[in-house]
């Protein structure tokens, strides 16, 4: 897989970044574990710069989640619930859930949105209740933004200071990613199990 995305960003520089990085959020086919690091590695060789490589995949980012920012919002919070009143097996979330998370949401949304930015997996969902719960814009992108510059550029100085070596950064986080989604998963299955509308 590296070898394609290696000749997509090494012919599409910098827009191949942003474009796959917003890929990555809007359905992660490739994780950004992938590359941003590659993209660093590229940037370690001469052909980007590393400033460009970071700011690239931040713009690519953001985007991706300003596009689940606006689909969430337009779903908004008392659509959901009347859904989930009807639908909410499937989701397992019911109106009381709903509403549950809308409270801690309202509490705790500023580190959540930041700190989800940081965490494999949940960086995509995290801004589904940001705009679920109209979360205003102008907390949500400087948040959202910060987040992306610590992800995106972590991942691209790695393989920056890694050069060749920068799969070791993908092999480094890919149990993290796959013990989060296989959490996810278990979390999901009991709730399915246990439901109760």
């Amino acid at each position: 897989m590296a070898d394609w995305i290696r000749d997509f960003v090494a012919e599409g520089g910098y827009p191949a970044i942003a474009l796959l990085m917003f890929l990555e959020n809007v359905f992660p086919p490739i994780p950004s574990e992938i590359i941003m690091p590659l993209a660093g590695a590229e940037a370690a060789n001469g052909k980007l710069a590393i400033v460009g490589v970071v700011l690239a995949g931040s713009i690519g980012s953001l985007a991706g989640a300003l596009l689940w920012y606006a689909l969430a919002r337009w779903l908004g919070g008392e659509r959901l619930k009347a859904w989930s009143a009807k639908h909410g097996r499937w989701t397992t979330l019911s109106v009381e859930d709903i509403e549950w998370a809308e409270r801690l949401f309202r509490k705790f949304g500023t580190p959540l949105v930041f700190g989800g930015r940081l965490v494999p997996t949940v960086r995509t969902l995290v801004a589904i209740p940001a705009g679920i719960f109209a979360m205003p814009l102008v907390r949500f992108v400087p948040l959202t933004l910060a987040g992306t510059l610590f992800w995106e550029g972590g991942l691209a100085y790695a393989g920056y200071a890694l050069g060749e070596e920068y799969r070791q950064v993908q092999d480094y986080l890919n149990p993290a990613t796959t013990a989060i989604l296989l959490c996810l998963l278990g979390y999901y299955i009991y709730r399915l199990v246990t439901f109760k509308h």
